[in-house]
């Protein structure tokens, strides 16, 4: 079968389509074909060398996110042809994606949505669950104020979507002027560009997807989460009541299964800035690194 691996850390150059062993299920496991994955910035920074030692040893196959067709569902539940999604936690396990079959723990594995293609359904595992976990460590319910730093971006622009699911006002801090438009028509208050715009301390929570330390926004007792963990801890705000994370995604079916509820009854929109087939993977990631993006950048199988 077909597999994208890294044999040495590098440019997107290091990427090589290989031909591996196919993977055989244990007991507890799914077999899927693969039908499409997408890129995201951890895949970059294993590309590059960028994780240290947390990265499994090499060769390294890559890749997190999965939408497919179940082969083999073993004892699971999942039938033979159905279509689903999943999220490996590839620096965890070593078990990457970015292959024509995949084994994974029936546990990290759900059901696809019904109202999208298996293309925008591989724009979901890891930014949906990135924001839904940190969402529910927030602890963000109807009727509070949240503040999403980036909330443009794949993660930010999907915990937008399901924090307006849940009843919560959201406000938007984004980078460019043109994804202004978008925060609004996804459920924002205010959005803008301007980081002073948002530090008066009056938001219950403030979810940081890219390091911008906007602590002077959370309200005394309130709660500050970031998923930027290359930007390193958020600084010490017990003083006021803060509860301060970093937070770390985790697999999780159960989760999937709840964000393609939301999917299939239209109040969570996916997004894809384009698609690249699997013998294109090096220039799919030259595209992913120029930046600019409207959505994800898929590769087809």
């Amino acid at each position: 079968m077909r597999a994208i691996q890294i044999d040495r850390f590098g440019t997107p150059d290091v990427l090589r389509l290989v031909d591996a062993a196919q993977p055989e299920p244990a007991p507890g496991e799914v077999l899927i074909r693969a039908v499409a994955t997408s890129i995201n910035p951890v895949d970059d920074k294993t590309r590059e060398g960028a994780i240290g030692e947390g990265t499994p040893p090499l060769p390294l196959q890559l890749g997190w996110d999965l939408a497919g067709i179940v082969v083999d569902g073993g004892n699971s539940g999942l039938r033979a042809g159905e279509r689903v999604i999943a999220m490996s936690h590839q620096l965890g396990s070593g078990r990457g994606t970015w292959a024509d079959l995949v084994v994974l723990p029936a546990q990290a594995v759900a059901p696809a949505p019904q109202a999208v293609s298996l293309v925008e359904a591989a724009t979901l595992p890891l930014p949906g669950l990135t924001a839904s976990q940190t969402l529910d460590w927030l602890e963000v319910s109807a009727g509070q104020r949240l503040l999403i730093a980036g909330a443009a971006g794949a993660v930010g622009g999907l915990a937008l979507q399901i924090a307006r699911a849940r009843g919560v006002t959201v406000d938007a801090l984004v980078s460019r002027d043109a994804q202004i438009a978008f925060a609004r028509d996804y459920g924002a208050d205010l959005a803008g560009t301007d980081r002073d715009a948002f530090q008066d301390r009056s938001y219950d929570a403030v979810f940081d997807t890219f390091g911008a330390f906007l602590t002077d926004a959370v309200a005394d007792g309130g709660r500050y989460a970031s998923i930027a963990t290359q930007a390193g801890p958020v600084p010490d705000l017990s003083a006021r009541g803060v509860r301060t994370t970093v937070n770390q995604v985790h697999e999780d079916g159960t989760g999937l299964g709840e964000l393609t509820k939301l999917v299939d009854n239209g109040a969570l929109k996916l997004r894809v800035h384009a698609t690249f087939g699997l013998h294109e993977i090096q220039a799919a990631h030259h595209r992913y690194l120029q930046g600019g993006l409207t959505g994800k950048i898929v590769v087809n199988f």
